[in-house]
């Protein structure tokens, strides 16, 4: 593959001065504005990462999606487009029908030099001590270029393929105690001991430390309160599904007014047109596997988890498919809930990502069916014109009322 680089414009950065930062949500507008008085930089890019595909990413959104194989060359052809094309981070999820991450992120980055990797795990599958020694390990691999997204189970089925029998809260006040471990391994407090409801160890060493005596980003997914206390007290961002822009600024006024940072999770879908958009959604969903659409719906049966839960309930509550003009559900039956896809011409799809940032979103983890076409389209044609209309409101002479 022929490597080629894609220059998106540099975006100027402007600051307010302000004390405690305070947040007014309007949720009519979803619109959220800083004031006070401590020096505070209020502009920032987007961050743009990709979900990595499933096998070789060629699949419908109405298609069985199972990695039976592994197709390792083209997973890193992949990871070094989206580095070409200025992707931030891929992520690496976790599940019994994905391949483990932690030995691909090894793999692709040796294969890149600037794209991060964002390892999705599950506390309960490795003891604390070795997950922080294998997380350091790949930040020496990588040049630290490795996050964290910290899941703590969506389903009591999927967790018994691996021994983990506990309950909702349970997994949820474990991700609690695991992390609060981690950081104490990361802020060099060694040796550590310690006695908890779910580990205890004494005297714990590790001689290699995160590069630089940092620690990675911590991202921790979850819709139950539950999650985002956890991300208020051990996290950097609070990473959910999707919602409409006046659903989102609502549900993480608390994580921002924290001084925490929100992701969403979600898919995309653009052309040229709305109509060739629309056009596509109607090819993609002909001839749809029925039968997977049922076997999704039998696993969400046994899911006892939030975000999973409020994702259908959305696509339940839509009108025709759609939940807004932007937003379409109809992905949602056979992909769950990342599957929320926001649908429109180019400038569409920009200008309703911008929507988001508004409402305090500062970071995506997109995909789109075929995955790695989808990310081309994106890269080409919507991210610069994101970057164009971000760059024109830092450069708005109405710094002190600036919205974000």
């Amino acid at each position: 593959m022929c490597r080629q680089s894609f220059f998106v414009g540099a975006v100027r950065a402007c600051s307010i001065r302000c004390s405690t930062p305070k947040l007014k949500v309007t949720t009519a507008t979803g619109r959220i504005r800083l004031s006070g008085e401590a020096t505070m930089r209020v502009f920032q890019p987007l961050k743009i990462h990709w979900c990595a595909p499933r096998g070789a990413g060629n699949t419908k959104a109405s298609e069985r999606d199972l990695a039976n194989e592994l197709d390792l060359d083209g997973l890193v052809d992949f990871a070094q487009e989206a580095e070409d094309m200025q992707i931030d981070t891929l992520l690496m999820g976790i599940g019994f029908h994905l391949p483990e991450p932690l030995p691909l992120i090894g793999a692709l980055a040796r294969e890149t030099r600037r794209l991060s990797f964002m390892l999705a795990y599950r506390p309960g599958l490795l003891p604390p001590t070795l997950f922080a020694q294998a997380v350091n390990t790949l930040s020496w691999m990588s040049n630290k270029r490795i996050s964290l997204n910290i899941v703590a189970g969506i389903s009591p089925e999927e967790q018994a393929y691996y021994g983990d029998y506990l309950a909702h809260d349970a997994r949820y006040e474990r991700t609690s105690e695991y992390l609060g471990v981690l950081h104490r391994f990361w802020r060099g407090e060694t040796p550590v001991s310690h006695e908890g409801t779910h580990y205890r160890f004494d005297g714990a060493r590790l001689g290699l430390p995160f590069k630089d005596g940092e620690r990675p980003r911590i991202y921790l997914s979850g819709a139950s309160a539950l999650a985002k206390r956890i991300t208020i007290e051990s996290g950097d961002c609070w990473l959910r599904y999707g919602d409409t822009p006046e659903g989102i600024a609502v549900a993480a006024r608390e994580l921002l007014e924290a001084g925490r940072s929100v992701g969403i999770r979600m898919h995309v879908l653009a052309r040229e047109t709305r109509e060739e958009a629309h056009a596509e959604v109607a090819a993609m969903m002909a001839n749809s596997d029925e039968a997977h659409r049922q076997q999704v719906q039998a696993f969400v049966k046994t899911c006892d988890s939030e975000a999973v839960k409020k994702s259908f309930d959305l696509a339940e509550q839509a009108s025709g498919g759609w939940l807004s003009p932007m937003l379409w559900t109809g992905a949602v039956a056979y992909r769950g809930g990342p599957a929320l896809c926001v649908v429109g011409s180019y400038d569409e799809v920009a200008r309703y990502l911008l929507e988001y940032k508004q409402a305090g979103v500062s970071e995506f983890i997109l995909s789109g069916w075929p995955t790695r076409g989808e990310m081309r389209r994106f890269c080409h044609h919507v991210l610069p014109l994101i970057r164009q209309y971000e760059a024109r409101t830092a450069g708005s002479e109405d710094k002190a009322a600036l919205v974000i």
